[in-house]
């Protein structure tokens, strides 16, 4: 199991109340940068043991999990769950003579939300430091100096270490992750990574709903280096070869004060996002009619989605060898890419209820 963050939980996170979400605060507080996603594999593989008829790890880092439909075993159509396993972050890339260090971004980040951040340096052992952008404080900054957003090679990681014991413990290319604990707040479970961690956790869930009932092979993929893009889905759906490729991943809940609502994409606790588009993937239309056909029947809170930019690991599965019908499942996230992601508990759990009926309709 992960190492990292399970000494970081704090007492009200810890244990009580969680419940089915457990799994979720677990992958949230873990750490796993595009590249170096281990400590969630591990996590994943040691929360499903035993649910699979066939695990592996492929050479880029995918764990490609199958089990196959109770009738027509290995006849059954293929359907490939993508659901990334990587977040944001970054990579040492420079050490100052300060011990300060310098780091690259992995993602996409908007910087406004990285001042004053705690931060994971996995080094040689973990380390806890502080993010802040270089230069001089807001009592001795000029007015010009306060308006200017830094970019991600401006800031510095402070592990308040001399640079000779930094450079004993740090090397060019450790990962460094933000640091939050996992929180429930009001209706939301809120904190780092539910992009794309609630994807396992809604994946899992279903696959243990629907147990021996599927009408389909499943291959369950948690994917690497999705937010760098879409790299590990495209070899996974190559070996894979899937019939259907089913993205699981966040989108854009913009229903918050300054956004107009044409611009919300998806509303926070108006259900599971079955996808139309997004900057990525066009959805296969019969697919997308079956999710909504089901959804209707099982009466499952959903809502129907339009994401003008950005993307999912769909796009990557339905290019893959001769192609295959794709589609996004989608759980709506307030303020992606900072280390407060909020998703709705009800959005949640209807993607696993749609994800189920679909697997077993």
């Amino acid at each position: 199991m992960a190492k990292s963050t399970k000494g970081r939980m704090t007492a009200k996170s810890e244990g009580a109340g969680w419940g089915e979400f457990e799994l979720l605060r677990r992958l949230t507080e873990a750490p796993g940068v595009p590249g170096r996603e281990e400590r969630i594999r591990e996590i994943v593989l040691e929360e499903t043991r035993g649910m699979w008829d066939e695990t592996r790890v492929d050479n880029m880092g995918n764990l490609i999990c199958t089990k196959r439909a109770a009738k027509g075993r290995g006849t059954s159509p293929r359907v490939m769950l993508a659901c990334h396993m990587d977040e944001i972050g970054f990579y040492v890339r420079f050490i100052e003579e300060s011990g300060h260090l310098r780091v690259v971004n992995v993602g996409g980040f908007d910087t406004r939300n990285l001042f004053a951040r705690r931060v994971l340096v996995q080094g040689r052992k973990d380390l806890v430091g502080v993010m802040n952008p270089a230069g001089r404080p807001v009592h001795m900054a000029s007015d010009e100096e306060k308006r200017k957003i830094p970019e991600v090679r401006e800031f510095v990681v402070d592990l308040f270490l001399p640079r000779a014991r930094v450079a004993e413990l740090v090397e060019i290319g450790d990962p460094v992750t933000l640091l939050q604990t996992t929180e429930q707040v009001g209706d939301a479970i809120c904190g780092k990574a539910m992009d794309n961690r609630v994807a396992l956790w809604t994946a899992i869930h279903a696959l243990r709903k629907v147990g021996d009932k599927s009408r389909y092979d499943v291959h369950f993929v948690a994917c690497v280096q999705e937010e760098v893009g879409l790299r590990g889905a495209g070899t996974a759906a190559f070996s894979v070869e899937p019939d259907i490729g089913i993205a699981i991943d966040t989108t854009l809940c913009c229903d918050t004060p300054g956004i107009s609502r044409d611009d919300a994409v998806t509303t926070f606790g108006g259900g599971v996002g079955i996808k139309v588009l997004d900057g990525a993937s066009i959805s296969h239309r019969g697919l997308f009619d079956e999710f909504v056909k089901v959804a209707r029947a099982k009466k499952i809170k959903h809502q129907l989605e339009v994401l003008p930019r950005g993307g999912t690991d769909a796009g990557a599965v339905q290019r893959a060898r001769g192609g295959s019908r794709a589609i996004t499942l989608s759980v709506p996230t307030r303020y992606i890419h900072t280390v407060t992601e909020a998703i709705h508990r009800d959005d949640a759990r209807a993607a696993v209820n749609l994800l189920a009926a679909w697997l077993t309709a």
